[in-house]
């Protein structure tokens, strides 16, 4: 198994860094070979605009999608574009790494997200969801939080993580990818944000990063998220069947 991970956190230094090398770590030591992208340490620009198409279609007027439908056709996508579609194509398994930040991801990655799902390319009006182009592969989140398991759930403090982690986690399943529960690590306070004592911290990440080793050895016998496909929407996209 070749597992890419995108690694979006600034801090080389983070419990997110520590994360991610005990990934790469526990996954080589299982025989399978791993890639990483680093969204900040490579600079990579989230933001779409006119100036990463040189060729364009329309000169006059930036239309995101059109533009990257003629960038794909004619092979005149940017470079780190190009590069980290190369980096999906060669992966049986996808790891989006990052911390929860005002509820959601850092917003590197949802620019990745952005710029490398390329319109026309990796999906149309019919190559989505079960049919999508990354169909066969595998995807999941390991997300951080600074707050404490019990502060989770419907109607709790912190919020419902399912409801929070959806966007995400459906646009994976959108360009075809099958979902794993996602991993989650609670309880993350870093530099200057502390409401235990710092060895009881340190304990439950010590655990926790054992925890995530062992997961990513057991990801066989996971459960994929259940999302609906074509066969559960009638034509104008309805829902014809739930999925609970």
């Amino acid at each position: 198994m070749h597992a890419h991970i995108v690694h979006a956190h600034p801090e080389p230094g983070s419990y997110n860094a520590a994360l991610t090398a005990a990934a790469l770590e526990a996954l080589q030591a299982h025989g399978g070979t791993t890639s990483i992208t680093d969204l900040y340490q490579q600079g990579f620009d989230p933001v779409e605009t006119a100036a990463h198409y040189g060729s364009r279609s329309d000169p006059d007027t930036f239309a995101a999608l059109s533009e990257q439908r003629h960038a794909w056709q004619t092979g005149t996508l940017p470079q780190a574009i190009d590069d980290e579609i190369r980096n999906l194509e060669t992966a049986d398994l996808l790891i989006l790494q990052f911390p929860l930040w005002w509820h959601g991801p850092p917003a590197i990655l949802k620019g990745w997200m952005d710029r490398v799902f390329v319109n026309g390319g990796l999906y149309t009006s019919r190559m989505r969801y079960d049919t999508g182009y990354f169909k066969g592969r595998r995807a999941l989140v390991s997300v951080t939080t600074g707050a404490p398991h019990e502060a989770f759930g419907p109607g709790s403090r912190g919020g419902d993580l399912d409801v929070i982690l959806w966007p995400v986690q459906y646009s994976l399943h959108y360009m075809g990818f099958t979902i794993l529960p996602p991993y989650l690590s609670y309880g993350v306070q870093g530099h200057g944000y502390r409401y235990e004592e710092e060895h009881i911290v340190q304990d439950r990440l010590r655990k926790n990063l054992t925890a995530w080793a062992e997961h990513l050895s057991n990801l066989d016998q996971a459960e994929p998220l259940a999302f609906p496909s074509w066969a559960d929407w009638d034509e104008s996209g309805r829902a014809v069947r739930l999925i609970s």
